[in-house]
C-alpha cells in the first residue's frame, strides 16, 4: 500500500508566492514591529518618568521592565511556534495565531496604557511581548510555508524592509500622538495609535490570504514534556542548522555593540555639538542605505542561487564600518560607518533568513525552529550592554570596544562557511 501523501503544509511549497500575498504578509510583520517600537523607543521612556517611585531613578524603571519583557520574548517565540506548528484548525496553522496576537497585543498595548504603577507597567509590557511574538512567530513561519526556496530572499527582503519601517512608523505614531496629547495623555493616545496600528495592519493577510491546513490526523502530539524538549535542537544532528544560527547570533551582537553607546561616541569621542540630533542623522543615514539594499540583496541572491556569499561579504563590510569607528574618528567617519552598516545589514538581513528558512530540519516544526533561530536576534540585545559596559569603563575605552564588535561580527562572517547544505 503507497503511503497517503504529505498534506500541503507540510510539504515544500513550489508555486511563487503572489505580490498581494508578500505585501499583505510584509504589512502584517510591519504592524508588530510599530507594537513593539512605538513603546521601545518612546512611550516606555515617558511612562517610566511618570511612574518612577521617589528616589528610583526612570533609567531604572525602563531597565528592569523591557529586560523582563526580554525574557518573555526569548521564551514565547519558540513555544508559540511550536503551538501554531500543531494546530489543526480550517484556517490553517499560521492565521489563527496571527489574528489572536495582533487582538492580543493591541489588548495589552490598550492595558498598558492605563498603568499607573510600575509593577503594572511591567505586566503590561510582558503581555504585550507574549502576545505579539505568537503573532511574530507564526508570520515568520509563513514564509517557509508558502514561499519556494528560489523566491524566499526577495520575499525576506520585503519583510525585512517592513520591519525597518515599522520602527519608524511606531516612533513617529508614539511622537505624534503623544506629543498631540501632552505628558499622561499623549502616553496614552500614543498606545492607542500603535495599538490599533497593529490591529488594521494584520487583517487583510487574515481576512484576505488562505492558509495550508494540517490535518487533525496528522498533527503532534501536544504533550508538555515533548513540547519542552523540542526547543532544544542539537547541533550535532543539525550542523549547518548550528552554524547559521551562531552566524546569526556573532553578526547581531557585533551590530548591537557597535550601535549601543553611539551617543556617548559622539558626545565624549566626536565632542559633537548636538549629540541627540546626530545620532537621529546616523540613523536615518543607517535606514536609507538598509532600505536601499534589503530587498535588492535578496533578489539578487535568488537570481544567482546562492546564499553565503552575500552573508559573507555582507559581515565584512560591516566588520569595515565598525572598524571606521575605532579607527577614523571623527564626523565624517562615523557617517561613512552609518552607510556602510546600513549597506550590509541590509543584505543581511534578506539573505540570511532565506538560507535560515533553508536549513530547518523539518516542515513540521517550522515554527518552533524559526523561534529558536529568532533568539539570536534578541540575545545580541542582552547581552551587548554586559560586555560593552566593562570594555569601555576599564579595557580601553570605544576604540577597543569598536574592534571588538568589528572582530565579533568578522568572526560570525566566516563562520557561515562551515554550512554544507547551502551554497
Amino acid at each position: 500500500m503507497s503511503r497517503p501523501a504529505a498534506p500541503e503544509a507540510l510539504t515544500e511549497p513550489t508555486e511563487r508566492a503572489g505580490r498581494g500575498w508578500t505585501a499583505a504578509l510584509s504589512l502584517a510583520n510591519g504592524a508588530i514591529w510599530v507594537g513593539w517600537y512605538g513603546p521601545l523607543q518612546i512611550l516606555l521612556a515617558l511612562q517610566a518618568a511618570e511612574l518612577a517611585p521617589p528616589g528610583t531613578a526612570k533609567e531604572s524603571v525602563l531597565a528592569w521592565v523591557t529586560g523582563a519583557g526580554a525574557v518573555v520574548s526569548m521564551v514565547s517565540n519558540p513555544l508559540f511556534g511550536a503551538l501554531s506548528d500543531r494546530t489543526a484548525s480550517r484556517f490553517g496553522r499560521r492565521t489563527p495565531w496571527i489574528l489572536a496576537g495582533a487582538l492580543g497585543g493591541a489588548g495589552a498595548l490598550v492595558l498598558l496604557a492605563g498603568a499607573d504603577t510600575v509593577p503594572g507597567m511591567a505586566l503590561g509590557w510582558c503581555l504585550v511581548q507574549l502576545t505579539l511574538n505568537a503573532a511574530f512567530a507564526a508570520v515568520t513561519a509563513a514564509v517557509p510555508d508558502r514561499v519556494p526556496q528560489r523566491q524566499r530572499g526577495a520575499v525576506g527582503g520585503w519583510v525585512g524592509a517592513a520591519q525597518i519601517l515599522g520602527v519608524v512608523a511606531g516612533t513617529g505614531l508614539a511622537t505624534v500622538a503623544g506629543g498631540a496629547g501632552g505628558g499622561v495623555g499623549g502616553v496614552v493616545a500614543g498606545y492607542l495609535a500603535c495599538a490599533g496600528f497593529v490591529v488594521l495592519g494584520a487583517a487583510p493577510y487574515v481576512l484576505l490570504h488562505r492558509d495550508p491546513v494540517l490535518p487533525a490526523d496528522r498533527r503532534p502530539a501536544l504533550c508538555l514534556r515533548a513540547l519542552l524538549a523540542g526547543l532544544w535542537i542539537s547541533p550535532r544532528r543539525h550542523p549547518d542548522l548550528g552554524w547559521a544560527w551562531l552566524t546569526r547570533f556573532l553578526i547581531n551582537l557585533g551590530n548591537a555593540l557597535a550601535l549601543l553607546y553611539l551617543l556617548y561616541y559622539l558626545r565624549d569621542v566626536l565632542h559633537h555639538p548636538d549629540p541627540g540630533g546626530g545620532v537621529l542623522m546616523l540613523t536615518a543615514v543607517n535606514a536609507v542605505t538598509l532600505l536601499g539594499t534589503v530587498v535588492v540583496g535578496g533578489w539578487w541572491s535568488d537570481r544567482v542561487g546562492r546564499r553565503q556569499p552575500f552573508v559573507l561579504w555582507a559581515g565584512v563590510l560591516m566588520t569595515v564600518a565598525t572598524g571606521l569607528l575605532a579607527g577614523w574618528q571623527t564626523w565624517p567617519g562615523a557617517l561613512c560607518a552609518a552607510a556602510l552598516l546600513g549597506v550590509g545589514f541590509g543584505v543581511f538581513t534578506s539573505v540570511d533568513f532565506a538560507l535560515m528558512t533553508e536549513v530547518l530540519p523539518a516542515a513540521a516544526d517550522r515554527g518552533k525552529d524559526l523561534g529558536l533561530i529568532n533568539i539570536a536576534n534578541a540575545l545580541p540585545q542582552v547581552a551587548a550592554p554586559v560586555l560593552a559596559a566593562p570594555i569601555v569603563q576599564h579595557l580601553g575605552g570605544y576604540r577597543v570596544l569598536y574592534g571588538v564588535a568589528a572582530a565579533v561580527g568578522l568572526v560570525g562572517a566566516l563562520l557561515v562557511r562551515r554550512i554544507r547544505g547551502v551554497a
